[in-house]
């Protein structure tokens, strides 16, 4: 277990987060609900949770930045360090009645993610993580997969949404040339779980274009701290800031990075 001063921070921020969006998973029906894109939605719920984790972490870190999903970049006197947050990942699964969502809590020092938790409130799974310290699931320790042939592993990946439709050409390709490779495919629609699972060994592999450093964040230190590797899809170092990732243990990480190199 880590017992830091600064992993209680992050997880009581996320479970009083929690506490609302449980209540509105409940609830899901009446939801207000506003168009932020085409397919892709934000509700009332992901403005609450987003609120009350600024509020808790601004109060226990007064000078760290934040790069947040809806509200934006808030800067901070404190130039070394910057929140990653989703305050609703997945929130079409969410909207939809699907218990697979999550809020995803990264911090940044100096550019590197040395701390990460991503909790789903409906099944009460937090996963968290601080660089040095490992990677756990409640009370659990975790592990990536041992797998090595990427004909017996269970990859997941990103669908880019209709918002992004100029990227669907490339994926559809990516797509075909995995799915001729690995075991079998998933998509969860939530990249911050996509990542918790690799880390805890559920997935063996994950890849997924277009995405944003609060989907990220957290699960970067969670799947180097269970002992996997992360990358940007081309396997550049670029995860956090480079619109893609790919992560694995160190014989898929490699494995399905060749095939989407040799796919593009």
């Amino acid at each position: 277990m880590i017992r830091s001063a600064l992993m209680n921070v992050m997880t009581a921020a996320a479970i009083k987060a929690g506490r609302g969006l449980k209540r509105d998973f409940g609830e899901v029906e009446n939801l207000q609900v506003s168009v932020k894109g085409p397919g892709d939605f934000v509700s009332a719920a992901d403005k609450k949770s987003e609120q009350t984790l600024f509020e808790e972490l601004l109060k226990a870190r007064p000078g760290y930045g934040f790069v947040m999903e809806e509200g934006g970049t808030v800067e901070g006197a404190d130039k070394s360090h910057t929140w990653h947050i989703d305050p609703l990942d997945g929130t079409t699964n969410f909207l939809h009645g699907l218990p697979l969502f999550a809020i995803s809590i990264g911090l940044e020092r100096e550019g590197v993610i040395v701390a990460g938790v991503i909790y789903n409130p409906a099944t009460d799974d937090m996963f968290f993580a601080e660089r040095g310290q490992g990677a756990y699931l409640n009370n659990h320790r975790l592990r990536v997969a041992a797998r090595r042939d990427l004909g017996d592993a269970l990859v997941s990946c990103g669908i880019p949404p209709l918002g992004s439709a100029a990227i669907h050409p490339r994926f559809k390709t990516e797509f075909a040339a995995t799915l001729a490779r690995a075991g079998n495919l998933r998509r969860l629609g939530a990249a911050a779980l996509d990542l918790a699972y690799v880390a805890a060994g559920r997935f063996d592999a994950y890849w997924e274009r277009g995405v944003k450093s609060w989907d990220v964040a957290a699960g970067i230190v969670l799947v180097r701290e269970a002992g996997g590797f992360v990358s940007d899809a081309d396997g550049g170092d670029k995860a956090l800031t480079g619109r893609s990732i790919c992560a694995g243990n160190e014989h898929m990480h490699r494995h399905l990075l060749a095939v989407l190199r040799d796919a593009g």
